[in-house]
């Protein structure tokens, strides 16, 4: 597995969020899965699929008559490597320049304010 996440698309996201949610599972699965939810077609869920293999996101099992597929990185993994890219393309990389965009166009409850108080506490504590 690379120490780095490889980029996915956001249409792979529905597939591991599909794998994620329950693995491993079978191209049929994930495709009956995925067409609850959208109108793509089983040759695009299987080509996504294929995208994700070759991008080694997703680890095929071909020692069954039935091959199956079990994501290789977890969510957290993949949102943290989503967020970090978010951050260097639209903010320079940098946490400061997202909140304070963040703070002065968002209006936030008190109770909001409240619970990202406790969070920068427990963060600092942290240190």
């Amino acid at each position: 597995m690379p120490d780095q996440v490889p980029k996915i698309s956001e249409a792979e996201w529905e597939v591991m969020n599909v794998l994620w949610e329950k693995s491993p599972r079978t191209a049929s699965e994930v495709i009956q899965s995925l067409q609850e939810k959208t109108d793509w077609k089983p040759k695009t869920i299987r080509t996504l699929l294929d995208r994700l293999v070759k991008k080694e996101v997703v680890g095929v099992n071909q020692h069954q008559k039935v091959y199956t597929f079990t994501p290789l990185y977890s969510q957290s993994e993949c949102q943290r490597a989503e967020a970090k890219s978010f951050l260097n393309r639209i903010y320079g990389g940098t946490m400061k320049s997202m909140l304070v965009h963040f703070f002065e166009e968002e209006s936030l409850t008190e109770e909001e304010i409240k619970e990202l108080r406790n969070m920068l506490n427990e963060k600092s504590d942290k240190r």
